[in-house]
C-alpha cells in the first residue's frame, strides 16, 4: 500500500506527519487511503507519551489541491451498488472524515475537563485548497511559506459543492459570517500574505524556515494555545449568531447577498447557508453533523454530480490530452507569430508571453503594431498593480516581444495564429505572406470565430498544417479555446494547437469544421431568442432576469450589448450572403436592424444598446426608448416559459452539433458550454441538463415549444431516438466520454 502520509519523531519530541502521495503526482489530493493513514498517525501521536506535539506538512511544493473529487463523485454510486441507502453511505463517509479532523483538533483532550491534549501546527509550503485548507483549520496554528504564487482557500462552491469537512463550520466560528462569506460563498483564494491579513493563516514565514518555525511553536505552546475557541467556555460567534440582534442582520444580509449573486440557481449555496444558519445555533459537534447532512444533501443532488463531472472530472481529462492525436510527439511552441495586433491579437500574444513563449506581433504598419504592444504593456501594468508580477518580470516578459509590420520577422516561428478582420480575402493574403517565411514543420492557425476553416485553408499552400484556434474575448480572462479541424487538417496541426493551449494554461475542445463551429452556433440562438422576445412584446427585464435566474451569467440582451448589436447584424448579413436562399430572416434580424440602422444603438462600446451606459461604460438601466419601439404586452409569459426557451434553444443546438459530427465528445460539449459562454454551470452543461430531466421529458418540452413558438424547437432525430430507447447522453455516449 502506498504511503501517502509518513510519520517521523525527532529528538525534541515533535512528530512530523508528511503528506506526499507519490513522485508521479504533482499535487497532493486526499483519498480514502490517505484518510485512514492520517487517522492512524494521529492516533500514534496521541498514544505516544514521548510526543509533545505534531507538525503536519507536505513534501511537495504545495500542501494539497483538495479532496480527490473522483472519490466524491463515486460516493453515491458505491452506496447504490452495495444495495445500501446511498445517502447514508455518503453521510457515514463524511462523518468519518469529520472524526479524523476533530481528533486533530482535540488531540487527546479529556472530553469532560477539556484539559490535556497536544499542540498541532500545520505548515503549507505552497497552495492549500479545499480539504487541504480544512486540515489546516483543524490544526491549532497555521503556518504558510512566503510564496506569492500560492493560493489558500476553499473553492468548493465553484464545482457545485461546499466545504463539507468542517470548513464551513470552522471558518464561520473563526471569522464570523461576514468575514467568512467571500471565502465560502465566492470561493475566494488568497496568497499567503493576504490570507494572513484575512485571518486564514496565523504566520507567514520564509520557505526555508517553515518546518523549523512550526516545530518551534509546538515546543513553546501552552494549553490555551491549543484549545480551540469553540471548545472553550463562553464562546460566541464573531459578529453574533442568528438570534443575536447584530448576528440576525448579518445572516439575513448574507442570504440576500448570496441570492443577489446566484439568483437562487445554485443548490450548493442554499445548502451551505442552511448549514451555516442551523449550525450556528448549536454546539460545535452538532454543527459538524448538520454540515455533514447538508453536504450529503448536495452530493445527492443531480446538479452537484453534473458540476463535479463537467468542471472537474471531464475538464481535467480534456486538459490532460484526452483528444490529443496518438503517436504525435510533443509539439510545444517555442516561437509564436501573431498576425493582427488588435484586441484579440494582442490578447493572444499576451497569454503566450506570460507562458514564456517568444512572440512576433505583426500588423500592417509600425503604428498599428505598437498599439498592440501598448495593449500588452497595459495588461502587464495591471498585473504589476495587482502584485501578480513585479516590474522586473514585466520587463523580462516584454523582451520576448517583437512588434513589427515586417513579415520576415516571422522566420523561425513554429506556430502562426492569424487574428485579422473576418474577411476571406484579407485572411488569404496574410496567410500567403506569412507562409512564405515559415519552415516546413510550422503550423498555421486562424482565430476566426465564424468563417469555416476548410474554406480558409484554401488560401494555404499546405492545408494539412492549417487548423482553427478560436479564442474567446477577453483572451486573458476566458479559459476556453476551441480547436477546429478542417477537412484536410492533419494530426500534427491538432496536436500543435493542443500543446499550445496547454502551455498557456487554458482548456481546449476539439471540434470539426462547420459555420460557427460549436460555441458560436449555440450562443447565437440564445442571443436571437432573447431579441425575438423583444419583438413579441416580452418585457426586456423579464427576459434578462429570467435568464440569470436560470443560471446564465448574463441575459441575452445584456450579452448582445457587450458583444455589439452591430456585430450581430454583420454576422446575420454574412450568414445570409453565404447561405443565400437557405437563410431564413427572423424577427431578431428586424430588431437589430431597427436598433442599429434607425436608432444608432450599437451596444455598450458606443454608449447605448438595449441598455443605457454612463460615461464610464457602467450599465445604468434599460433604454427607455425600447419600450416605445417594442411596447411590452399587458400579459407577460410565465418566467419558466422564458427560461425554457432560452435554455432549450442552446441545448438543441448542442444536440444538433453532436448529431452532425461537429461535436465529437460530449465531455467537450458540456465543458465548452460552461467555459465558453457560461451555460448554466449548475446544470453541468447543456447535455447534462437534458440528462438531468431525461431525454423523453426534454423531447416533450421541445414538441410543446415547437407547437407554440416555431420549428426551431423541433427535436432532432437523435434526441427522438434516445428518448424512445430511454437513453441519456452520458449512458449512450459513455465510450466516447
Amino acid at each position: 500500500m502506498t504511503e501517502e502520509f509518513t510519520y517521523s519523531l525527532d529528538a525534541d519530541g515533535v512528530a512530523t506527519i508528511t503528506w506526499d502521495i507519490g513522485p508521479d503526482k504533482s499535487m497532493n489530493v486526499l483519498s480514502e487511503t490517505g484518510i485512514r493513514q492520517l487517522d492512524a498517525h494521529i492516533d500514534r501521536a496521541i498514544d505516544d507519551a514521548a510526543v509533545k506535539g505534531v507538525v503536519i506538512t507536505s513534501a511537495k511544493p504545495d500542501f494539497a489541491a483538495g479532496m480527490d473529487l473522483n472519490v466524491i463523485a463515486a460516493m453515491r454510486e458505491k452506496g447504490e451498488a452495495s444495495g445500501q441507502n446511498p445517502a447514508k453511505t455518503v453521510f457515514d463517509y463524511i462523518m468519518q472524515l469529520h472524526g479524523v479532523l476533530r481528533k486533530i483538533e482535540r488531540m487527546g483532550k479529556d472530553p469532560k475537563t477539556n484539559k490535556g491534549g497536544k499542540p498541532v501546527a500545520v505548515a503549507t509550503p505552497g497552495t492549500a485548497l479545499g480539504i487541504g485548507y480544512e486540515i489546516m483549520l483543524a490544526g491549532h496554528r497555521r503556518f504558510a511559506a512566503e510564496n506569492p504564487k500560492a493560493k489558500i482557500g476553499l473553492p468548493e462552491i465553484m464545482v457545485g459543492i461546499f466545504p463539507g469537512a468542517g470548513g464551513t463550520t470552522r471558518l464561520i466560528r473563526m471569522l464570523g459570517l461576514m468575514g467568512a462569506a467571500p471565502f465560502l460563498l465566492e470561493g475566494k483564494l488568497s496568497d499567503p500574505k493576504k490570507a494572513k491579513m484575512a485571518g486564514l493563516v496565523d504566520e507567514v514565514v520564509a520557505p526555508e524556515e517553515l518546518t523549523a518555525k512550526a516545530k518551534e511553536w509546538v515546543l513553546s505552546a501552552s494549553e490555551p494555545d491549543y484549545t480551540k475557541p469553540w471548545d472553550a467556555k463562553g464562546f460566541k460567534i464573531p459578529g453574533g449568531g442568528p438570534y443575536h440582534p447584530a448576528g440576525f442582520q448579518t445572516f439575513l444580509g448574507g442570504v440576500a447577498m448570496s441570492h443577489g449573486k446566484s439568483q437562487g440557481a445554485y443548490p450548493a449555496i442554499k445548502a451551505m447557508l442552511s448549514a451555516a444558519y442551523e449550525g450556528a445555533m448549536v454546539n460545535f459537534d452538532n454543527a459538524l453533523k448538520i454540515e455533514a447532512r447538508w453536504f450529503t444533501n448536495i452530493l445527492m443532488n443531480p446538479s452537484s454530480s453534473a458540476m463535479i463531472r463537467s468542471l472537474f472530472v471531464n475538464k481535467q481529462a480534456i486538459e490532460k490530452g484526452a483528444r490529443r492525436p496518438a503517436g504525435v510527439p510533443d509539439m510545444a511552441v517555442k516561437k509564436l507569430g501573431v498576425l493582427g495586433a488588435g484586441m484579440m491579437g494582442a490578447g493572444i500574444a499576451y497569454v503566450a508571453l506570460n507562458a514564456g513563449i517568444e512572440v512576433v506581433l505583426v500588423d500592417r504598419d509600425q503604428e498599428s503594431a505598437d498599439r498592440g504592444k501598448a495593449t500588452i504593456e497595459g495588461l502587464l501594468d495591471e498585473s504589476v498593480k495587482k502584485r501578480r508580477i513585479d516590474a522586473a518580470k514585466k520587463d523580462a516578459t516584454l523582451t520576448r516581444l517583437t512588434a513589427t509590420p515586417n513579415y520576415e520577422q516571422l522566420q523561425g516561428c513554429d506556430l502562426i495564429v492569424e487574428a485579422v478582420f473576418e474577411d476571406l480575402g484579407l485572411k488569404a493574403k496574410v496567410t500567403e505572406m506569412a507562409e512564405a517565411q515559415l519552415g516546413p514543420d510550422a503550423i498555421f492557425a486562424s482565430n476566426t470565430s465564424t468563417l469555416p476553416i476548410t474554406e480558409l485553408a484554401k488560401g494555404s499552400s499546405r492545408p494539412d498544417r492549417f487548423v482553427g484556434i478560436h479564442f474567446f474575448s477577453p483572451v486573458h480572462k476566458m479559459m476556453l479555446v476551441e480547436i477546429i479541424k478542417g477537412e484536410k487538417t492533419g494530426d500534427e496541426a491538432v496536436a500543435k494547437a493542443l500543446d499550445f493551449v496547454r502551455q498557456i494554461r487554458k482548456t481546449p475542445i476539439v471540434v470539426n469544421d462547420a459555420r460557427f463551429f460549436y460555441a458560436n452556433r449555440c450562443i447565437i440562438p440564445y442571443l436571437n431568442e432573447g431579441i425575438r422576445m423583444i419583438a413579441e412584446g416580452v418585457a426586456p427585464a423579464l427576459i434578462d432576469n429570467a435568464a440569470r435566474q436560470a443560471g446564465m451569467p448574463v441575459g441575452p440582451l445584456q450579452l448582445t450589448d457587450e458583444t455589439s448589436l452591430e456585430l450581430g447584424l454583420k454576422i446575420a448579413a454574412a450568414t445570409k450572403a453565404a447561405l443565400g436562399d437557405a437563410y431564413e430572416e427572423t424577427p431578431a434580424d428586424d430588431v437589430l436592424r431597427n436598433m442599429v440602422t434607425h436608432k444608432n444603438r450599437l451596444g455598450r462600446k458606443s454608449g447605448g444598446g438595449f441598455y443605457d451606459y454612463d460615461a464610464r461604460g457602467k450599465r445604468v438601466g434599460l433604454w427607455a426608448g425600447l419600450a416605445e419601439l417594442y411596447p411590452p404586452k399587458a400579459e407577460q409569459p410565465d418566467v419558466a416559459v422564458v427560461q425554457n426557451r432560452l435554455l432549450a434553444v442552446q441545448a438543441l443546438e448542442a444536440i444538433r452539433a453532436l448529431e452532425e459530427g461537429v461535436l465529437v465528445d460530449i465531455r467537450e460539449g458540456d465543458v465548452g458550454a460552461i467555459l465558453g459562454w457560461g451555460f448554466a454551470p449548475w446544470s453541468g452543461g447543456p447535455l447534462s441538463w437534458v440528462d438531468m430531466g431525461g431525454t423523453q421529458t426534454f423531447t416533450d418540452l421541445c414538441e410543446e415549444l415547437a407547437a407554440t413558438f416555431g420549428p426551431r424547437f423541433a427535436a432532432p432525430q437523435l434526441l427522438r431516438d434516445m428518448a424512445a430507447k430511454g437513453d441519456s447522453f452520458y449512458s449512450r455516449f459513455a465510450t466516447a466520454a
